[in-house]
């Protein structure tokens, strides 16, 4: 039997992911190993490998074939923009990327004038400008706290992630725009989905039966 290797973004979403596949019996006890320095987890019985990987490289493992099956944030999706299947919402971590700034900042964005953009995320704040509001804006990339930028005015909006507002508000900004919801998504390799597509699907089908019982 070939292995399956499945890619899990670090952190809080690799715990639930292993905790939805323990429902379906897919389980691995190497990675409950709270001092392992291990990179690559197996369960010789079910043929599966493991691995944890940050959350944007975890689309790259997948279009890459490094990995078979990966389990991250639609964010990271959108961002990375490989070539893969999305074949599961695991209505997970869920949240919304949204354009968010002062309240000021609203009508320069209903006047469609140029502003400036600072975000984690620039593909999708250039998507999300570019073509579907059709305005053309300075996109300004950063890697800590988005919130900062209005405030020092380092831009007029930040694109970024936002799971109850609470950060905002508290900085005296609000959300201006909703772009998308997001949660974990479960993708899969074209090749793999095509060589061990009977396994695959019965993990699919298996996930979404949890799924549906949680609801």
């Amino acid at each position: 039997m070939n292995y399956i290797t499945i890619a899990l973004a670090k952190g809080r979403l690799a715990k639930k992911a292993m905790g939805m596949l323990e429902e379906i019996g897919i389980t691995c006890e190497e990675m409950k190993e709270p001092d392992s320095r291990k990179l690559i987890f197996t369960n010789e019985k079910l043929g599966l490998k493991f691995f944890l990987a940050k959350a944007n490289d975890v689309p790259t493992y997948v279009e890459y074939g490094a990995a078979d099956i990966g389990i991250v944030g639609k964010d990271t999706i959108l961002e990375e923009g490989r070539k893969m299947y999305e074949v599961l919402d695991l209505n997970m971590g869920k949240c919304r990327m949204c354009v968010a700034g002062p309240e000021s900042a609203r009508e320069l964005l209903q006047n469609g004038g140029l502003i400036r953009v600072a975000t984690k995320y620039p593909n999708i704040a250039k998507d999300y400008f570019y073509n579907k509001r059709h305005q053309t804006v300075e996109i300004i990339k950063l890697n800590g706290s988005i919130e900062l930028a209005p405030i020092v005015g380092l831009s007029e909006v930040i694109v970024d992630i936002v799971e109850t507002g609470a950060t905002l508000r508290e900085n005296g900004l609000a959300v201006l725009e909703e772009i998308c919801p997001l949660s974990a998504r479960m993708v899969v390799n074209q090749v793999s989905m095509k060589m061990e597509h009977e396994r695959i699907t019965g993990m699919i089908n298996g996930l979404r039966e949890v799924l549906l019982k949680g609801r």
